[in-house]
């Protein structure tokens, strides 16, 4: 079965998870739909994938914009007469990390990117997976949404723990519909989000890390799973656990 001719909606697919999730699926026969805020981002991911042979789409969108999301799923779907696998990836933290200092304008963000976005886009894409009778929805949270700190932050660690209960929610609200909800929960991965940390790790501390391809086969293999196999949690995370406590006391 695997993912030959599946389509793929995967938000915040320019860079790092995203963007080595859409590479993997693409090169096992996926068509991806690259949702992002920057079209120059997912643009110069669709053009290496289609380069190497892989078929994509681009979609300048905030997944925090529900009517923008609400648009684009059903035109895919009249284009491919279906929604595969959904992956809600996109999001990022707050410049300011601790509950004092974190504004109202990083909380909304972090809230809209992380949470809202995935509540939108799950919404648009299952009634279409109730009527084919299948479907996969794949959560990325965060180990900061299960064990909180500073360095995760106050309101990132908070949303990630929503985003590990709304798929909980959704195995329990869709079962028996053929749709399966899996939420991918990575420790440390070597990504771009890293430069906007208040203290960015060294290069030998992220050499030790997780990275975006590790992720991506992780996720990949949940996707590629026959429809009768759910993983409902996944956590991947690094083999070398690192001392973080000097980054966290300079937040």
């Amino acid at each position: 079965m695997g993912l030959n001719g599946k389509v793929c909606i995967i938000t915040g697919g320019g860079s790092g998870i995203g963007k080595a999730t859409a590479i993997q699926m693409a090169s096992e026969g996926a068509i991806v739909a690259l949702v992002g805020r920057t079209l120059s981002k997912i643009d110069t991911v669709k053009r290496e994938i289609e380069a190497s042979g892989g078929r994509a789409e681009s979609y300048a969108i905030d997944v925090a914009d529900k009517k923008s999301i609400g648009a684009m799923v059903p035109k895919l779907v009249k284009k491919y007469g279906t929604i595969d696998v959904l992956l809600n990836n996109a999001g990022h933290s707050s410049p300011h990390r601790r509950l004092l200092s974190t504004t109202p304008e990083e909380i909304d963000g972090v809230v809209e990117s992380n949470l809202l976005g995935t509540i939108y886009c799950t919404q648009a894409v299952v009634p279409y997976m109730t009527e084919a009778g299948e479907g996969t929805i794949i959560n990325v949270a965060s180990m900061a949404g299960v064990n909180p700190s500073g360095l995760g932050g106050m309101i990132y660690s908070a949303v990630k723990a929503a985003v590990i209960n709304f798929t909980g929610f959704l195995n329990s609200d869709l079962r028996n519909t053929g749709i399966r909800a899996s939420v991918v929960i990575p420790g440390e991965v070597d990504t771009p989000i890293l430069d906007k940390r208040p203290v960015p790790p060294s290069k030998d501390a992220r050499s030790t890390m997780v990275t975006s391809e590790d992720t991506a086969e992780a996720i990949t293999l949940i996707a590629r799973l026959p429809i009768r196999t759910n993983i409902p949690e996944l956590q991947i995370r690094p083999t070398y656990v690192r001392d973080t406590s000097g980054e966290s006391e300079l937040i």
